[in-house]
């Protein structure tokens, strides 16, 4: 009798699986600096593409970073595929990189957009998709911006800025460290003339150290605003009320730049993606609990918004 129950139970798991993994999986290198995972929907017809763009720092393909394991864009690659959507994500070049300990010092910010670019081009080359659609998360959604140009059906921002990178820096040092105001404003002022300087607070060691001043130069060149103007295609700006890093305000700024585009606000959702209930704590707490589920608007508008 205990056997047969046994067996019940690894048959009716083997059913829920089955049910859930509606997709195949495939690992594919665009190009040597490219690596990202392809999940493809079991349906009889072309589907929808949704490349996702990773955000700052060393990110890899789910969405983490050393000690900071949400797994925000496994999350959403996966729930997307399960409403018959394909995904591909990719690990940024500086994850390679870090893993070959082969790290390119003089990596610069449009380094980035050429990769985003890379791997629409291989998608488009192939016959496989409807339509295909860039959804860039926080600085990847500029990133996406950028590379969307005349090659992709569609943009998705998730928790983009509206302004230049030196601008939310400013916001945010204002608010956070006032005493700093000034000597932020005059080192961003060097950066824009394409120079560098060793003459920094300590304390904004973390923003300006010697070594990403070029590639923050190089980021801050951009205006959102200004390039989501260029984009002639369907438009999505996502954001949450509970972002501690991107303003709903941001989203309202890249809305004001594309006024055909659709905008949700999403309640209680953050940077990662999830809802939070409670204060502060909890919402940094999340960055690194990857057993929370994506807020189920965020999957609903994007199904809505590709289909």
């Amino acid at each position: 009798m205990k056997l047969n129950f046994i067996a019940l139970f690894l048959f009716v798991g083997s059913i829920l699986f089955a049910q859930e993994q509606n997709y195949n999986k495939q690992d594919i290198a665009i190009n040597k600096l490219i690596d990202g995972t392809l999940l493809t929907p079991n349906i009889d017809k072309k589907p929808n593409l949704v490349i996702i763009i990773a955000g700052s720092g060393p990110t890899d393909r789910d969405g983490n970073q050393n000690f900071l394991m949400s797994n925000t864009l496994k999350k959403l690659a996966i729930g997307l595929t399960q409403k018959n959507i394909a995904t591909f994500r990719y690990d940024k070049r500086i994850v390679k990189q870090i893993r070959k300990n082969k790290v390119d010092k003089d990596i610069m910010f449009d380094n980035f957009v050429e990769d985003a670019v890379a791997v629409i081009n291989y998608f488009k080359t192939q016959d496989k998709y409807h339509k295909i659609y860039v959804a860039g998360h926080s600085q990847g959604s500029l990133v996406g911006i950028l590379a969307s140009k005349n090659k992709a059906d569609g943009f998705i921002s998730l928790a983009g800025a509206g302004q230049s990178i030196d601008q939310v820096i400013t916001e945010q040092v204002e608010k956070t460290a006032p005493m700093f105001l000034e000597d932020t404003k005059r080192i961003f002022k060097i950066l824009a003339k394409g120079k560098t300087t060793n003459d920094f607070p300590p304390a904004l060691a973390s923003i300006f150290n010697k070594e990403v001043q070029p590639f923050i130069g190089n980021w801050m060149s951009y205006n959102p605003k200004e390039e989501l103007k260029k984009l002639d295609m369907p438009i999505l700006i996502i954001n949450g009320t509970k972002d501690l890093q991107v303003s709903e305000n941001e989203a309202k700024l890249l809305k004001e730049a594309a006024p055909k585009a659709t905008i949700k606000i999403i309640k209680n959702m953050n940077h990662v993606l999830v809802p939070i209930e409670g204060g502060d704590l909890e919402n940094s707490k999340s960055y690194n609990e990857s057993s929370r589920k994506l807020s189920p608007e965020l999957l609903e508008s994007i199904t809505s918004f590709v289909k």
